[in-house]
């Protein structure tokens, strides 16, 4: 009765807490009452109670969403953009929210010109919303000094660098070359099948060696989060499919957070976690759809041949043309 009176009388600042500022300032909060609570009382025994009862209740309730926000790596609240131009003004995105957590693979589809790479450019720091907020573990993406890898559509490799001395470009110009970090670019290399080709040119090596070598000198610097604008665009067919699997399973088994942008249905669906269908533009989320596949070994590669996969791609092309 007296814990229930005492927090009680607190009632309106936990709401405001939870509601209006931060879901852990609310827990921290809680616990600092449940100290002062247990504190005032003399029997050792009571404040031993006091704080076990309040913090597994605690616990209890907001266990999930403390989880959950200590799992978020990337948020996008409400977030729209325009282009401006002498002649008017261009949307582009309208009021898209998602969350990314660690360790997922998200893919992004949408009609062609609605607005994919503004998201990921946003994302990157190299745009700023009009509104709405963009947070990379709960800060706002122009405080947060985040480390983000981002893969184009082109590779973009040096011609007059070695492919090892391209990996290790990065390194080089954020200047954190060192043993350590030249020892994990060598691994790196050997674990992904180059390491015979670090001293060739990249002229010397296939379009879907160069995008590894792309990925490699990205994954070297050990981002957070990976951006990949229609990275296997540029590659016929074959080589894309090869490519997209090695790709993917390279992320997965790096455990990297990524998100991909890409117009081929087929590849967000072998590739991804979750898939977000945008809109034409300007761009808002048409629909979110979850990826789970029953298989032994999942790559993409396999998904392709697995049941679900038919199902999955048929969701996403009715989403996509907004048919029944």
């Amino acid at each position: 009765l007296i814990i229930s009176l005492r927090l009680s009388l607190h009632l309106p600042v936990f709401c405001f807490f939870f509601h209006f500022l931060h879901p852990l300032l609310f827990f921290f909060y809680s616990l600092l009452i449940l100290y002062t609570t247990a504190q005032k009382k003399q029997s050792g025994f009571f404040r031993l109670i006091c704080r076990r009862t309040v913090f597994l209740l605690l616990h209890k309730l907001y266990r999930n969403r403390l989880e959950a926000l200590m799992e978020t790596i990337l948020e996008f609240q409400n977030v729209s953009y325009a282009y401006h131009t002498l002649d008017g003004e261009t949307p582009a995105l309208d009021h898209i929210s998602f969350s990314v957590k660690k360790g997922e693979f998200i893919a992004i589809v949408g009609p062609s010109g609605c607005g994919k790479s503004t998201l990921l450019s946003l994302i990157a720091g190299l745009l700023h919303p009009e509104e709405g907020q963009i947070l990379i573990h709960g800060k706002s993406v122009e405080l947060h000094n985040s480390n983000i890898g981002y893969m184009l559509q082109k590779d973009h490799l040096f011609e007059w660098r070695s492919i090892y001395r391209n990996i290790i470009l990065g390194l080089e110009i954020q200047h954190k070359l060192n043993p350590q970090t030249k020892e994990k670019a060598k691994e790196l290399l050997a674990t992904y099948g180059l390491q015979n080709f670090a001293k060739a040119r990249p002229s010397e090596l296939s379009g879907g060696m160069r995008q590894r070598a792309a990925l490699i000198r990205t994954l070297v610097l050990d981002p957070d989060l990976l951006l990949l604008d229609e990275p296997f665009s540029a590659l016929d067919y074959q080589t894309r499919l090869t490519v997209g699997d090695d790709i993917g399973q390279i992320i997965r088994k790096e455990k990297k957070t990524a998100i991909l942008v890409t117009h081929d249905l087929s590849e967000a669906v072998s590739l991804g976690d979750r898939v977000i269908v945008l809109s034409a533009r300007p761009a808002a989320i048409q629909q979110t759809i979850p990826l789970h596949f029953e298989m032994k070994e999942d790559t993409p590669l396999l998904r392709r041949n697995a049941p679900e996969f038919k199902t999955y791609f048929n969701l996403v092309w009715r989403e996509l043309n907004g048919s029944e």
